[in-house]
């Protein structure tokens, strides 16, 4: 069975991500097919476990190719301290909410001030929530996991997915920040440029 991580980012993805390799009988990745194109992008391993926070973008595909067979998670954070996390990452080279305001949006950044740039980070936090609960509305195999309480809610999908799991090992790496929120400077610029070079290259590989 394959599983699904589903979110806005800024929720814990990847810690809960570090604690799934402490499942035996699962693979668990974080982001793994991000830059492929089409069904590709959702071509991911029997009994794999997947936390990606653009899958919300491919949900059409995702019940197209999995549908019922698989077990999905709605990943969820107090909105708050999502959208004050979602906030300070304006300046990440491949920050969510900024292609959501130039791309979607299509509100220019430097069009947005403080009080603008926290509305947007809302409207996407909103919108991506909605999507998923939308989608989930016809599963049947499936579990909300919040941040706030994320040991209990970790036992419990364990439990849920028959995970063979060393629990102590896993529930340790809950209790790690992983992926926190800083703010960006000219060097993490150059770093999002080349990262793009190689994504690009990769499509075309």
């Amino acid at each position: 069975m394959r599983v699904f991580i589903l979110c806005t980012g800024r929720t814990g993805s990847t810690t809960i991500i570090k604690a799934c390799k402490h499942i035996k009988n699962y693979t668990a990745a974080h982001e793994s097919r991000s830059s492929k194109l089409g069904k590709e992008r959702l071509n991911y391993p029997e009994n794999h476990i997947e936390a990606d926070n653009r899958l919300s973008w491919f949900l059409g595909y995702l019940d197209q190719i999995y549908g019922d067979n698989a077990f999905y998670v709605h990943l969820l954070r107090d909105k708050t301290k999502t959208i004050a996390s979602l906030n300070r990452r304006w300046n990440n080279p491949t920050s969510i909410v900024k292609a959501f305001a130039n791309g979607v949006l299509k509100i220019p950044q430097p069009l947005l001030n403080k009080e603008s740039k926290i509305k947007v980070c809302e409207d996407y936090y909103d919108n991506v929530n909605k999507n998923i609960e939308f989608f989930l509305k016809s599963k049947t195999k499936k579990q909300i996991i919040y941040l706030e309480s994320f040991e209990t809610d970790f036992i419990d999908f364990c439990k849920n997915i028959n995970a063979d799991i060393d629990i102590e090992k896993a529930l340790n790496e809950l209790n790690n920040e992983y992926n926190k929120s800083k703010k960006y400077d000219f060097n993490d610029f150059l770093y999002g440029i080349k990262i793009n070079l190689i994504r690009i290259k990769n499509l075309f590989n």
